[in-house]
């Protein structure tokens, strides 16, 4: 399918809805897809926190910045905003199941019989994670209805395989372009 040929054509008419629902929203930008990660982090009092994330993104190779976003109304967003140091744990195509364990709120202890290690930061990170980022919590600031957290990448770490992707509310795979 050609998209020039197509684009011409919105020239001559009214173009794009300006009032929509957030969930019209939501779906449309489900058509972008994404990777999956899991978030980790250490309370000072020695408790594991994390949770799925998929709204990580590159912010610069120079100094080495990441970013992510956590809602406003998550019980884990004191954890995260006063945090020193987290870990950016991207998921492979095996790691749907975990990726849903971390996503859900009723369970409690997320890392019951899920094998990690401890950085030398002090914060876990998933052991068979296609690549883990270990990042000092750099900066934040709040944005809409979401905390935008900013972290330096401080080590880095890595393991062959295929990342696990999302892409209109399912988790799929990348495949070979033909």
């Amino acid at each position: 399918m050609s998209m020039i040929a197509e684009d011409t054509l919105m020239c001559d008419r009214e173009w794009g809805d300006t009032e929509f629902e957030s969930k019209i929203l939501r779906n449309l930008l489900g058509c972008y897809p994404t990777g999956v990660a899991i978030v980790t982090t250490r309370t000072a009092d020695g408790r594991d926190v994390g949770l799925t994330i998929n709204s990580f993104a590159s912010l610069s190779l120079d100094p080495p910045l990441v970013l992510w976003s956590l809602v406003n109304h998550s019980p884990n967003l004191a954890v995260f905003r006063d945090c020193t140091h987290f870990t950016i744990n991207i998921l492979g195509h095996g790691h749907q199941e975990l990726a849903m364990r971390f996503a859900n709120p009723r369970i409690e202890n997320k890392f019951a019989d899920v094998a990690t290690h401890l950085t030398p930061e002090g914060v876990p990170a998933l052991h068979g994670a296609i690549a883990t980022l270990v990042c000092e919590n750099h900066k934040q600031d709040t944005i809409g209805d979401h905390l935008l957290m900013v972290g330096h990448v401080r080590r880095i770490g890595s393991e062959a395989g295929k990342p696990l992707v999302f892409h209109g509310g399912s988790f799929t795979a990348l495949h070979e372009a033909p």
